[in-house]
C-alpha cells in the first residue's frame, strides 16, 4: 500500500509566491484596499503567497503559468555554530530548495524539485501536487473557507549506510522513500486577517530501530498585514509522539525533537512576492522537519520565486 501511495504521489508530481508582472500590481492593490469592483464579487484572495516558511497554503498558482523557486535557510543564528565567526549562520546553509511548479488546471498545480537535505538524508528528490477543494468567496456564505490538499513523495539518492542505526541505512530502494498528505483549511476575516489550520501525515519507510513510521501533526499559519506591502507571517507545527517514543530517541540517539515553528516578513513587488524568514528547523520538506527538527535556535531563511507564462489560457479573455 505504502508504494502505491508513493507511486501516485511520483506520478501527480511545491508551489511558491511569485506573480507576473501584470498580476502583482493588483496585489499591491488588495494590500492598500484598492480592489476593483469585479473583484469583489469574485474569489478571495486569502494568502498573497502558496507557501508562508515551513506551511503550504490554499493558493495555487494560475493555469498554464509555470513557477521557479529557491528556498533557502541558513545556519544558526547563535549558539555554538552561530555568532559573529560564522556571520550569524550566514556562511553556513542546513538546506536548499530549487523548484518548479506548473498550473495544469485552475484547481490541480504539480510541483517537483531537488533538496539539499540535512544530516545523514540528503540529496532529495520531490514529486507533489497540490489539489484546491474550495475556493472561499467574498460575498457569498455557502463558500466561507478555502480548502485543499497537499501530497508529495520524496527519495533520497544519498549513498546508503551499513549502519542500521542510521537514517540513511536503506536496505532496500523503498527504504529510500517517504510521504506526505496535509489538508489545509484557510479563511480569510475581512482584509486584516488570514489564518489556516494545517493538519498533516507524515510517512517514512525506514526509519532507526525505536523510532516511529508515521506521523501525525498539526500546524496553523497567519498573514496579517503591516504597513502597505509589507506583512507579518507565521506558522506553527506540533508533531504528535508519545512520550515512550522521544525518550527513546533522547537516550539510544542523543536526539532531542522540538516543534516546528517560523516567523517571517512577506515583501510584495511587482513580479515578485518575497519572504525573509526565521525558523528553528533546519530542512525545508515537511517529510524532514516534521520528524526531525532538533534545535531551538534561530536561522535565517529566505523564499523567492518567479512566475513565467507556459501556455494561455484559451478560455480566458
Amino acid at each position: 500500500m505504502r508504494r502505491i501511495f508513493f507511486v501516485f504521489c511520483m506520478l501527480t508530481g511545491t508551489a511558491a509566491f511569485a506573480q507576473t508582472d501584470s498580476s502583482a500590481s493588483n496585489l499591491l492593490n488588495e494590500l492598500e484596499g484598492k480592489q476593483p469592483a469585479a473583484a469583489q464579487k469574485k474569489a478571495a484572495k486569502v494568502f498573497m503567497s502558496h507557501r508562508l516558511i515551513n506551511a503550504n497554503t490554499t493558493e495555487m498558482l494560475t493555469k498554464g503559468h509555470l513557477e521557479f523557486k529557491v528556498v533557502h535557510n541558513f545556519g544558526d543564528i547563535g549558539g555554538t555554530f552561530g555568532g559573529v565567526k560564522n556571520a550569524f549562520g550566514l556562511d553556513n546553509s542546513t538546506d536548499i530548495k530549487i523548484g518548479f511548479a506548473v498550473g495544469v488546471t485552475k484547481n490541480l498545480n504539480i510541483m517537483v524539485s531537488r533538496n539539499k537535505g540535512f544530516g545523514n538524508v540528503t540529496q532529495l528528490w520531490e514529486m507533489a501536487a497540490k489539489y484546491r477543494i474550495m475556493q472561499q468567496m467574498e460575498n457569498d456564505p455557502s463558500r466561507p473557507l478555502s480548502i485543499a490538499l497537499f501530497a508529495n513523495g520524496v527519495a533520497s539518492s544519498v549513498k546508503h549506510s551499513l549502519d542500521s542505526t542510521k537514517e540513511h541505512f536503506y536496505p532496500t530502494t523503498s527504504s529510500r522513500q517517504s510521504q506526505v498528505l496535509q489538508l489545509m483549511i484557510a479563511r480569510k476575516f475581512g482584509k486584516i486577517l488570514s489564518f489556516q489550520l494545517n493538519p498533516t501525515y507524515v510517512h517514512t519507510n525506514y526509519v532507526v530501530p525505536g523510532d516511529v513510521k508515521n506521523i501525525f501533526a498539526f500546524g496553523a499559519a497567519i498573514r496579517v498585514p503591516i504597513y502597505k506591502q509589507f506583512v507579518f507571517i507565521a506558522d506553527y507545527f506540533h508533531p504528535f509522539r508519545s512520550g515512550g517514543n522521544t525518550d527513546n530517541l533522547k537516550t539510544k540517539y542523543g536526539v532531542n525533537l522540538y516543534d516546528v515553528w517560523g516567523v517571517g516578513l512577506e515583501l510584495v513587488t511587482p513580479g515578485h512576492v518575497f519572504h525573509v524568514n526565521f525558523t528553528n528547523t533546519h530542512s525545508i520538506l515537511e517529510n524532514r522537519f516534521l520528524t526531525r527538527t532538533t534545535t531551538n535556535q534561530f536561522r535565517w531563511g529566505f523564499t523567492v520565486a518567479r512566475d513565467f507564462v507556459l501556455f494561455k489560457n484559451k478560455k480566458k479573455k
